[in-house]
């Protein structure tokens, strides 16, 4: 099977679990997801099958959506509520505040990774130095906040938001600042990621869900094929005079071209199929100045 499934990751696993879980379902071996979650958050995990296991990096560039549950006066080892509590503080719940804290962090700004993450440092995982009760600088990382709601203010002291941002936020560091700025100290509470890419929480599916569907032989409801989530593409199709180099995982040129759906334009990536419509992988559109003719080059080869 090839394909990704929007898997809705419950609380209590890990995203390694997930895997684990799949693969036994499907009877799959390869398996991989795109981006990991917390086993205390929940939300859009998508799980990439097969040949759907080389686009997993280009899910995880794509921009997100969290929803996130802020709890003011409260600092811990994690910068969650699960973590080792370090301080706590009174709170003044005002709302106005706490609006404009939240609201500052939109657009880029420098973030301190936490310790507890999986980034590297001279060949090891931060998690893992801070098991150790250590603690190390870590240099500031620029993020994009591209969004921020306040969904609900929630006396004494939190309050819930919702942030669309890019790849590399860590959002419970967004709280651990917002903290910050308030003067009071924070952490995260709950999160749930709401989007990732193209997929979406509203039409992600639980593994119990996936269990029964396997069951009653019904996973073409849930497996997307790999070219329907990489929006944003030109399309080229290739006559049958040119599905030869094609399959060989060479490079056509454009005396082989069925049709382009959209302008050809040098160096933009393509989605190309077969004479048959089979998708074969993503291309790039490039001159052969040998030859002086346009050709398509493989990217990232499906066949």
């Amino acid at each position: 099977m090839d394909g990704i499934i929007n898997i809705y990751k419950e609380k209590g696993f890990t995203s390694h679990d997930v895997v684990a879980v799949v693969r036994k379902t499907l009877n799959q071996k390869k398996v991989g997801h795109t981006g990991t979650l917390d086993p205390d958050a929940e939300g859009v995990l998508p799980i990439c099958l097969g040949k759907g296991t080389k686009i997993s990096e280009l899910i995880m560039s794509g921009n997100k959506k969290y929803r996130a549950e802020v709890t003011l006066g409260i600092e811990t080892t994690t910068e969650d509520i699960w973590g080792e509590i370090i301080s706590e503080k009174e709170v003044n719940f005002n709302e106005n505040e706490i609006k404009n804290a939240v609201l500052s962090f939109i657009g880029d700004y420098y973030q301190t990774p936490p310790m507890y993450s999986a980034i590297k440092i001279n060949g090891k995982k931060l998690y893992e130095i801070a098991r150790k009760g250590q603690e190390i600088e870590r240099e500031k990382r620029l993020v994009v906040i591209d969004d921020i709601e306040i969904i609900s203010f929630n006396p004494p002291n939190k309050f819930v938001i919702d942030v669309s941002c890019h790849k590399g936020t860590y959002i419970r560091t967004l709280c651990r600042d917002i903290g910050e700025k308030l003067k009071c100290g924070a952490c995260m509470s709950s999160l749930t990621r709401l989007k990732t890419g193209v997929f979406n929480i509203e039409n992600a599916v639980k593994l119990d869900t996936l269990k029964l569907l396997a069951k009653e032989n019904r996973l073409d409801e849930v497996i997307i094929p790999i070219d329907k989530v990489l929006t944003g593409y030109n399309k080229t199709y290739i006559s049958q005079k040119g599905d030869k180099f094609l399959h060989n995982g060479g490079k056509v040129y454009e005396y082989a071209f069925l049709k382009t759906e959209n302008e050809i334009k040098l160096d933009d990536e393509t989605l190309v199929y077969d004479s048959l419509g089979e998708f074969c992988g993503i291309y790039k559109f490039t001159m052969d100045e040998e030859k002086n003719l346009i050709c398509v080059k493989p990217v990232k080869v499906m066949l």
